[in-house]
């Protein structure tokens, strides 16, 4: 698994994010999230959307994701 691999993932599961995503050894990555519909969501919420869209790599492929989830707004 590769940082720009999941970046995709999340952008193609999430129309409209803008994901930032590092991770140098394959299974452990940090990832910024810009998405208008996190708008009115809580943190817990906006984490499980993400992880939605990478399915059942996560807790596999990928052992570990740190999330930091901003909408446009919050971005600024």
């Amino acid at each position: 698994m590769n940082a720009q691999l999941i970046r995709q993932l999340i952008e193609a599961g999430l129309p409209g994010a803008q994901a930032d995503v590092e991770g140098d050894d394959g299974v452990h990555f940090e990832a910024t999230v810009v998405y208008p519909g996190f708008a009115g969501k809580l943190p817990l919420a906006r984490h499980r959307m993400v992880y939605d869209t990478l399915g059942d790599r996560m807790g596999g492929e990928i052992h570990a994701l740190a999330l930091k989830t901003l909408t446009p707004d919050e971005a600024g």
